[in-house]
């Protein structure tokens, strides 16, 4: 009552005698600020009572709609719906693909570890799939000999194809859309290295081209190229976001692009690939000597991979198959003839983890009801268990805010940030 005290005041508090205001304009302050919020609140109500009176298969229970949903109207503009019939389609595939069972979607586990061989191995954790809610458990080890972490049993080429459908492009785009164009600021920070002017930079990973298309403030004369596995890399050449888009695996176009480049960089890249050495023997052919190899990946020794358990956004289960301590990859690229110049901790340290927690535990207690991967006996009642649980995390959220800048100084201190980043010269 205080603040909201404080706040209906402030115009005259700030103007200090200075900026005459009116009583009747001192008297609307209080609700004329609010009209947008209170449009948001409008918003967000409609869009839930939608959500809790659609049928099952409507286009109103997409499986990201509550995360579009908000987004949208916190930015200001209706969220993007797929066609009911594409919809439904999706839905029937996701049947048919469950109906199969799990067990195709993983290889054998092995008994070693891929990056250096070792035996000693044991149960780093136990997790499940918090960004989409799909099902299935899943299993990462930790090599007690490098400290390499990796999930075992990995994913199958079906199981990479089934877990990945609709999280960066199908359903999901419109949400990681969002996301990845919420703030400029990493991709600046990444762009700023102490280089040459690069002629060439390719971002292998470069998913819809948002580094790219910031990282070009930074290097205007540079050409950017990206590679991806996804649909999204297309899109960014559409858009112009990329001068070229290489749509692959980038060990099967190394031959292709060997030599082209002054510049590759990898953001949150490796820990996806099922063959990180293989990633870095490939970026090894590529560059020739005097160019610049640029990583940036999770680190699995950050307080906060202990601290949020499964949860903590670093895991991304099960997509992210491989993390790496920060010495393992710079002995890696040493192997392969490069000089380590740098590697950072500090700055590099993503906001978010404890938000992105908490959404991973709404996920855990109330997934969606209306994702197309999930067949619910009664959709309205659950729907409404989520709506519930969803308001009841709200003062945790504001929590978690809190705590993000809270322990930010002592996580970006030494080498606990959440990611690491090392540049490397090729010899």
């Amino acid at each position: 009552l205080a603040a909201l005290g404080m706040s209906w005041l402030q115009p005259v508090i700030v103007g200090g005698g200075r900026v005459r205001v009116s009583s009747g304009t001192l008297r609307r302050s209080a609700l004329a600020r609010r009209r947008i919020a209170a449009a948001q609140v409008r918003g967000s109500v409609g869009s839930l009572r939608e959500q809790l009176n659609a049928p099952p298969d409507s286009a109103a229970t997409l499986g990201s709609a509550a995360t579009v949903d908000c987004a949208a109207t916190l930015v200001g503009r209706p969220a993007g719906r797929p066609d009911p019939a594409e919809l439904a389609r999706r839905r029937a595939a996701y049947r048919a693909d469950l109906a199969d069972g799990l067990d195709r979607f993983f290889e054998r586990p092995r008994s070693t570890c891929p990056w250096c061989g070792g035996g000693e191995l044991s149960t780093r954790l136990l997790g499940r799939d918090v960004a989409q809610g799909k099902p299935g458990e899943f299993r990462y080890d930790r090599c007690a000999g490098c400290g390499h972490v990796f999930q075992n049993p990995r994913l199958s080429l079906d199981g990479l194809e089934f877990y990945y459908r609709d999280f960066y492009d199908g359903l999901g785009a419109t949400a990681l859309e969002e996301v990845f164009g919420f703030s400029p600021e990493p991709y600046l920070d990444r762009a700023r290295q102490a280089i040459p002017t690069p002629r060439n930079w390719l971002d292998v990973g470069g998913g819809h081209g948002h580094f790219c298309n910031v990282a070009r403030t930074v290097w205007p004369g540079t050409r950017f190229d990206a590679l991806d596995i996804g649909a999204g890399i297309e899109e960014a050449a559409r858009r112009r976001w990329v001068d070229h888009a290489y749509r692959g695996f980038f060990p099967e176009l190394a031959a292709e692009v060997k030599g082209r480049y002054d510049i590759i960089s990898m953001f949150h890249y490796l820990e996806h690939t099922r063959d990180p050495r293989a990633e870095l023997d490939a970026a090894a052919a590529v560059l020739e000597p005097g160019g610049h190899l640029l990583i940036e990946v999770p680190n699995p020794d950050s307080p906060a991979a202990r601290l949020y358990g499964a949860l903590w956004p670093g895991w991304l289960i099960p997509q992210h198959q491989h993390l790496m301590p920060a010495a393992n990859v710079a002995a890696a690229l040493q192997e392969r003839g490069f000089a380590v110049q740098e590697t950072r901790f500090g700055e590099v340290h993503q906001k978010g983890d404890p938000v992105m927690a908490l959404y991973g535990l709404l996920q855990r207690l109330a997934p969606s009801p209306s994702a197309a991967w999930r067949t619910t006996a009664v959709p309205r009642r659950a729907r409404a268990v989520r709506a519930l649980t969803a308001a009841a995390l709200v003062p945790a959220f504001a929590g978690g805010l809190v705590l993000d800048e809270v322990s930010r100084p002592y996580l970006t201190s030494g080498s606990r940030a959440n990611a690491y980043r090392i540049l490397a010269r090729r010899l």
